[in-house]
């Protein structure tokens, strides 16, 4: 995750740096060194911080999410995870899925296709 991304993310939450490092379970000092670049962000802090976006847009009455079969027009939509649990909104969540070939990638690899991705780009 891009440092500019965090920052974006943060103020799309309403927090403050302490606040969002309560929330993610890691330091002030943290929070500051990924936004300042100092640091990459970890994985599973970049996981929970899409969580935190994903969950606060299904409250916002104004959001038209697509699920990520209809946005890509998915045609193996059927052995996908996504697709089993009706979580196209949280398909960069779950391992296993079936788009752009990243069925067979360990997470860090997968992120690595879900960031260019419109589904969850649509977060920020």
């Amino acid at each position: 995750m891009k440092k500019e991304n965090f920052a974006k993310a943060r103020a799309k939450l309403g927090k403050t740096q302490k606040e969002l490092g309560q929330l993610l379970g890691v330091s002030l000092k943290a929070v500051q060194s990924y936004e300042q670049g100092w640091r990459p962000v970890p994985v599973h802090v970049e996981r929970q911080l899409y969580f935190l976006l994903v969950n606060q847009r299904s409250h916002d009455p104004s959001s038209k999410r697509k699920d990520c079969w209809v946005q890509k027009k998915c045609e193996h939509k059927k052995n996908c995870p996504a697709w089993e649990f009706q979580a196209g909104h949280l398909c960069w969540f779950l391992s296993g899925t079936h788009c752009v070939s990243a069925a067979d990638k360990e997470w860090k690899d997968k992120m690595e296709i879900c960031r260019e991705c419109d589904v969850l780009s649509s977060l920020f």
